[in-house]
């Protein structure tokens, strides 16, 4: 009896043991991600903080001399080695047209230029009544049109507004008008340019 009882009770037991163990269930989680799913990146790519700011300028350009306001009587006046040349100029009553729109260009003596003329000649030549001889000297001194040195260089005569030519010579690294040595070039003015000469050059 008792082993049939104790039989019974295991049997018991197992019949339980297999009423209460069916299928596991799957344990509760959440949607699997696929496991080696990259991150997302924060950004696709990190913008530029700034592009590269322009250059100025890829040469800057030469420029050029800044252009004077003061006329050639103006200029004359005030370099302070004309005082002759300017005198002369008011005696011939030519300031007005040498302060005027020109271009012109001027081949100016200065006072050590007039100082090699013959004694009393300067004197001679601001008389009233000398006034033509004084206009022609000036007016071969000027030549119409703005010529800067490279353009009187590159010529052999240059007409002036008395009408008769000036000859140009290029002697080494000296250029004479008639005979006369420039020594400083392209004074410019609002009107055109003056160059310096160390001698008054006189007509026929």
């Amino acid at each position: 009896m008792k082993l049939s009882s104790l039989l019974f009770t295991s049997l018991a037991s197992l019949a339980a043991a297999c009423a209460g163990g069916g299928a596991q269930e799957p344990p509760a989680s959440a949607e699997m991600a696929p496991a080696d799913a990259p991150a997302p990146m924060e950004s696709a790519a990190a913008p530029m903080a700034s592009a590269p700011a322009p250059m100025a300028s890829a040469a800057a350009p030469m420029q050029d001399a800044p252009a004077s306001t003061s006329n050639i009587v103006q200029t004359a006046v005030a370099a302070g080695s004309f005082t002759t040349l300017v005198a002369a100029v008011k005696a011939a009553g030519l300031a007005e047209t040498l302060s005027g729109p020109g271009p012109f260009t001027v081949f100016a003596p200065t006072d050590d230029a007039f100082k090699k003329l013959p004694a009393g000649t300067v004197e001679s030549l601001l008389k009233p009544e000398n006034k033509a001889k004084l206009v022609k000297i000036l007016t071969y001194h000027v030549v119409p049109g703005m010529l800067m040195a490279k353009d009187v260089v590159g010529a052999k005569s240059l007409k002036t507004v008395e009408g008769q030519d000036l000859t140009v010579k290029v002697m080494g690294s000296m250029v004479h008008i008639n005979g006369a040595m420039i020594s400083k070039t392209d004074i410019v003015a609002s009107n055109g340019v003056i160059h310096v000469i160390d001698s008054v050059i006189l007509p026929k």
